[in-house]
């Protein structure tokens, strides 16, 4: 198996210092993921990690919400030889736009870059409500949540961060200039 700590570490994913977090939340550590995204050969490799955890089921689609799981979830579903979709947004929710041909029965691998708060993975599983599709697997590059659920989800590599409300960040009350990364409204 892959070293991502050791890989992430060297191509410049893991960031140290004050963040601001899609999910409004802030945090000490932050992950870039297009550091790995700008390096094909990493996400051909993570692709064939994802491919090999799931090597013993059958899937029909890939999907990843926009925009860091549009490229893994591609790359995946490229490896396995099926389709691929995406989730975006609109109005506040996530949908399917592109008139995909998604039919009762299909089996889904959802696919995500970061897990945090798990809002955008909720949000791509809750687009299939009422398909008839069935999602069978779902996989993200980092799992940094500090608790784990119930909910089987395969990481590349887990490393729990602690995260802060404004209101609570120990980074704020020390001063420490917030820095916001990423294109969501955070």
């Amino acid at each position: 198996m892959d070293d991502w700590l050791t890989i992430f570490e060297e191509i410049g994913v893991i960031l140290k210092g004050h963040f601001l977090l899609t999910s409004g939340l802030h945090s000490d550590t932050y992950f870039e993921k297009f550091r790995l995204f700008e390096k094909p050969k990493y996400v051909e490799m993570a692709g064939k990690c994802v491919k090999e955890h799931f090597k013993d089921m059958s899937f029909d689609w890939v999907c990843g919400p926009t925009l860091g799981g549009v490229i893994f979830a591609y790359e995946v579903a490229r490896q396995m030889g099926i389709n691929s979709c995406y989730a975006e947004r609109e109005d506040n929710k996530r949908v399917l736009r592109r008139g995909y041909d998604i039919k009762k029965g299909d089996k889904i691998l959802i696919i995500d870059d970061v897990l945090t708060t798990g809002k955008s993975l909720n949000e791509t599983i809750n687009v299939f409500e009422g398909t008839g599709a069935v999602i069978k697997g779902i996989a993200v590059i980092v799992d940094r949540r500090e608790k784990q659920d119930s909910q089987r989800i395969f990481s590349l590599l887990r490393f729990p961060v602690k995260n802060y409300t404004p209101e609570h960040c120990p980074l704020c009350k020390a001063g420490i200039p917030l820095t916001k990364r990423g294109g969501s409204k955070g």
